[in-house]
């Protein structure tokens, strides 16, 4: 396996250290998750890629009142007179998940657009947050726990403020199932990284040439403080499909040894598999 460059390992260095740190900054951990699928992403064009979103934030009128007041504000820039929104073209690209791209570009999946308004309303003030509905991210402003709920917007769709009905039915097309308000929680900084770094490796899954992207993808999961323990057999098998049986092969062991007590059948089907790797160096 070929070493890893100094600059990348210093990347995944400071990436792990926002993710532990007491307050994660979701902008500076988008733009790493960036960075890695785009060196030319130097220390400049992370600063840049900041200096814009204090741009933006600096376009909204001082002192709105009131979370749809917020809102509209935020749809009226960034979705109005800046052009930020989704198609259905979106998301096929790679550069939809990078936040650096979708400032470049205005143009995003729903989660990276929502992370924009996020941090733009948040520079400004605004009582924001991410809400992980199923199936399409979107942003919520005010007081979650609030009687009447939270105002909710769709940045894919440009910023549009969703009613109660709107919200039921994006969650109805995702699965089938009916609102709960446990949906409506809002999203941590790395719940919205680890979900970013899903649609990565989703994207990447369909597209099998492109296991650097996937292999990246999961090596930043797994520098998340909580992921989930499947994400390092991901990994093995993604070294296997690399060419690197000897390491896929050890980490298949290493998880089946984790997962051995619990799931005796699964760790046995593993260390076959592990087996079956280093047979190909024969």
């Amino acid at each position: 396996m070929q070493p890893q460059h100094p600059e990348a390992a210093g990347r995944r260095h400071r990436f792990a250290e926002e993710a532990r740190s007491e307050r994660p900054d979701l902008a500076t951990l988008c733009l790493l998750v960036g960075a890695e699928a785009d060196p030319a992403l130097d220390e400049h064009g992370l600063d840049a890629a900041q200096i814009e979103l204090d741009r933006l934030a600096g376009l909204l009128p001082y002192g709105a009142a009131g979370p749809e007041t917020w809102a509209r504000a935020l749809a009226d820039v960034l979705g109005g007179r800046c052009g930020f929104h989704g198609t259905p073209g979106d998301y096929q690209r790679l550069e939809s998940s990078l936040l650096h791209e979708v400032l470049r570009r205005r143009r995003g999946l729903p989660i990276l657009l929502s992370v924009v308004w996020i941090e733009v309303a948040r520079r400004a003030g605004a009582p924001v947050y991410g809400v992980a509905l199923p199936g399409h991210f979107v942003v919520g402003f005010g007081d979650p726990h609030a009687p009447g709920g939270p105002v909710l917007a769709d940045p894919f769709a440009g910023g549009r403020l969703l009613t109660g009905t709107d919200a039921e039915l994006l969650v109805a097309g995702a699965t089938g199932e009916a609102l709960h308000p446990s949906m409506l929680v809002p999203a941590t900084p790395l719940e919205i990284v680890l979900r970013i770094l899903n649609n990565i490796r989703a994207w990447a899954a369909a597209r099998p040439e492109r296991t650097d992207v996937a292999l990246w993808a999961v090596d930043l999961s797994l520098l998340l403080p909580a992921h989930p323990a499947r994400l390092r057999f991901e990994r093995a098998q993604l070294l296997v499909q690399r060419g690197d049986f000897l390491t896929g092969a050890a980490e298949m062991d290493a998880y089946a040894d984790v997962v051995s007590a619990v799931e005796p059948a699964v760790a046995a089907t593993i260390r076959r598999r592990a087996h079956a790797a280093r047979s190909m160096l024969n």
